[in-house]
């Protein structure tokens, strides 16, 4: 489901999953045309809630563990 070659969980590379995960963080916190920047407590709270559904809770956990972005 919305990876190509029909991949989920550990099949996708964790590369891929760490790239959305930072990327995703960066949408959030950078104002865009069509919407205001997520403060960084926000976005980790974002993050936080599509752990497990949309990205690797294993890997948002050490994202904010070693980042000091809040």
């Amino acid at each position: 489901m919305g990876y190509p070659h029909r991949l989920s969980g550990d099949q996708i590379p964790v590369t891929s999953r760490i790239i959305s995960i930072v990327d995703a963080y960066d949408v959030m916190t950078n104002d865009r045309p069509y919407k205001r920047a997520y403060s960084k407590s926000e976005a980790k709270k974002e993050l936080e809630n599509l752990s497990g559904k949309q990205f690797d809770p294993r890997l948002v956990e050490i994202f904010f563990k070693n980042n000091s972005l809040e």
